[in-house]
């Protein structure tokens, strides 16, 4: 029946004129007066997205023509499908490379359809053959190689080109004609119905959505439709109004603004409004074939504040005193979000309000999949921001954790919300859940007690798990590790970092770089602050590598700036060699015995100090002066920084563990 269906749904003026009451809000039976449509995509939506493709690079090499500048209507309709298809390769070439990775050959194609024959072939091959008055639209395929040509049911998302779109919308307030959007939904149900007579699973399974993209030369827009076939009445004798009644019923429609998409020379204005709701619409169509990507959309997203910060450095914008992790500090007042000015000389403090500020002795509960944990504050681990907690659970006193607390949902866009409680609790919990899944176990790597979101009294009626109702502490992440120690902050503001904590830190944070390194991942943020001395009574002290929350995971992931302790790769080239981690520790070593602090204000600074210090074994002989195993090992890293090839662990550990047996006649624990 649905074959047959679909075999006599093939005109669209039809089902317009059995939608055109509907429209205009004159039908009896429709339950309601004229149909209001919600948008498919959200200004928060867009703008997450605008942030995820801010390094993607879109080329459309074939310019859109201007219908006032246009020779010949032939000559124009002809460059005009052209320009289509090229602007759909160019938008899923650089939407598969950004977000499912270059290595991968893209599965998609991109034609135009016949409306006689509905036969699938690029736009120059129609115009070569004299058949383009007979082109009705231009699709994304899905490839297929037992059908080369194209078959409905492979359109992973339609493209109409009509005349005038921009002009009449902007006539009808924003809103697409009758004619316009009749034919939307008609392409629409075709594409739907195709899907449901698939015999392909990964096709059947998107039988129930699909998107439709609504453009001319200049402007564009995009239509979404869903819903239930099964509750289509497929009677052939009256197949348009069965359509007709589906959609006022049971379909599910959205449409978007109209808003430009091409500039007056043709090029495509990929970061603006109009480009993004089709790219967007594209995006969710190759997620529904291709499933979930290897690269969130959230994921790239979070890159912009590296990018700010990146900027910020180069601009000699950072200042490690008043901002250390080089992004702008924002201030949200009750009235309007706004930048505020921090004096150099001057003590402001400005601080988000969006990060929960825990007191000594308050009792905050977290609430995961399982059941809600209390948690007694017991003191502040660290003085940065934002700031981590000694915290014991309130049904096992006599437990110590590390508690993390992130940043309560904003209304802010994406890009003012703090950064840093973000790496801290939501990164650093994706990190060491992926840990745990590779088997990684290791007493130098903290373990994840628990995770979840903070639960606060009175009721909650937030819409969805990843909601908010509106509280002040709804859904806001929380992270719990374990173990407690003293950070190396403390311990040398405190005269007790000497040469034996020398030798067990870079033992210990080594082990630590090694069980990581072992499954793909690189910390990426070694600095005092991450480096804890754990005390476990009659047991010998050991160090534990914390905040893993910048670790480099993939390829694309970007380390944390930082013009002291970052390795020289990592400034010059904003990502991690293999021995980055290992110069890292270095520096950390060497400024935590004593090396002299040097004034650095920027990445070209930074690397002027790490030149001159290491051409003149300012490091080794500091080093030296501690432990000859540490001259030799600077050395030893030296000799790799900037190079591909990979650390040897293993050897420098067994160096470490028999100095610190032979100088201090102690064992290293090495059941990790």
């Amino acid at each position: 029946a649905c074959k047959d269906f679909l075999r006599k749904f093939v005109d669209n003026e039809l089902l317009t004129a059995s939608l055109e009451d509907w429209f205009s809000g004159d039908s009896e039976d429709c339950g309601f007066r004229k149909p209001a449509f919600d948008v498919p995509f959200d200004l928060a939506e867009l703008q997450n997205f605008d942030y995820a493709l801010e390094g993607v690079t879109f080329q459309q090499l074939v310019r859109m023509p201007n219908a006032l500048h246009a020779s010949t209507s032939d000559v124009f309709e002809a460059t005009a499908h052209l320009a289509l298809e090229d602007f759909l390769h160019a938008g899923i070439k650089g939407l598969w490379e950004a977000f499912w990775g270059p290595e991968e050959a893209m599965p998609f194609s991109v034609a135009c359809i016949h409306s006689t024959s509905s036969r699938f072939y690029p736009a120059e091959k129609a115009i070569g053959s004299g058949k383009l008055d007979g082109v009705c639209a231009t699709a994304v395929l899905l490839k297929n190689s037992k059908h080369s040509q194209g078959r409905w049911d492979h359109i992973v998302v339609l493209a109409l080109l009509r005349p005038d779109i921009g002009m009449v919308s902007v006539q009808s307030d924003q809103h697409l004609s009758p004619a316009v959007l009749g034919e939307a939904l008609f392409f629409a149900l075709r594409v739907l119905l195709s899907r449901s007579l698939s015999r392909s699973s990964t096709v059947l399974r998107n039988s129930d959505s699909v998107y439709v993209l609504l453009v001319d030369s200049q402007f564009g827009g995009v239509v979404n439709v869903q819903g239930d076939l099964n509750k289509l009445n497929f009677d052939l004798n009256n197949v348009y109004e069965c359509a007709a009644e589906w959609i006022k019923k049971d379909a599910k429609i959205t449409v978007s603004s109209v808003d430009r998409v091409w500039n007056k020379l043709g090029n495509a204005n990929w970061g603006d409004i109009g480009t993004l709701q089709v790219l967007l619409a594209v995006y969710h169509s190759m997620v529904q074939f291709c499933g979930a990507p290897k690269y969130s959309l959230d994921e790239l997203a979070t890159e912009h504040s590296s990018r700010l910060q990146s900027r910020r450095s180069e601009r000699h914008l950072v200042d490690r005193q008043s901002n250390g992790n080089g992004l702008f500090r924002f201030q949200q007042r009750s009235h309007s979000p706004e930048i505020v000015e921090v004096q150099e000389e001057g003590t402001v403090d400005v601080k988000p309000d969006e990060i929960l500020k825990l007191e000594i002795g308050s009792i905050v509960f977290m609430e995961d999949s399982n059941c809600q944990k209390g948690f007694q504050i017991n003191d502040i681990r660290t003085e940065s921001e934002p700031p981590i907690y000694g915290a014991v659970p309130v049904e096992e006193p006599t437990k110590s954790y590390l508690l993390y607390v992130g940043s309560s949902p904003s209304h802010l866009e994406p890009a003012w919300e703090d950064m840093n409680s973000w790496y801290q609790v939501q990164r650093q919990t994706k990190v060491l859940t992926l840990m745990k899944q590779r088997d990684i176990s290791s007493r130098y790597i903290p373990q994840m007690v628990a995770s979840g979101r903070v639960g606060h009294p009175g009721p909650c009626n937030k819409p969805n798990s990843s909601g908010s109702c509106g509280h002040p502490l709804c859904s806001t992440p929380i992270l719990v590790t374990s173990p407690v120690g003293e950070t190396i902050s403390n311990l040398i503001r405190n005269g007790l970092f000497g040469v034996e904590e020398a030798l067990r830190c870079c033992h210990d944070c080594l082990s630590a770089l090694a069980a990581a390194s072992s499954a793909g991942i690189r910390h990426g943020d070694i600095r005092p602050e991450n480096v804890i001395r754990v005390s476990n009574g009659s047991r010998q002290p050991h160090f534990v590598l914390i905040g893993w929350g910048h670790a480099i995971l993939e390829d694309r992931d970007r380390p944390l700036m930082n013009l002291f302790f970052s390795s020289t790769f990592a400034l010059q080239e904003g990502k991690l060699c293999a021995a980055s981690d290992a110069e890292s520790l270095i520096y950390l070593l060497y400024f935590s015995c004593g090396g002299v602090c040097p004034e650095l204000d920027s990445v070209e600074g930074a690397l002027q100090w790490r030149e001159t210090s290491w051409s003149r074994r300012v490091i080794q002989q500091k080093l030296g002066d501690v432990a000859a195993v540490l001259k030799a090992f600077a050395d030893y890293v030296d000799s790799l920084c900037g190079t591909p090839y990979p650390m040897d662990y293993e050897i420098w550990l067994r160096r470490f563990r028999r100095t610190i047996n032979e100088d201090h006649g102690k064992e290293v624990d090495t059941s990790s």
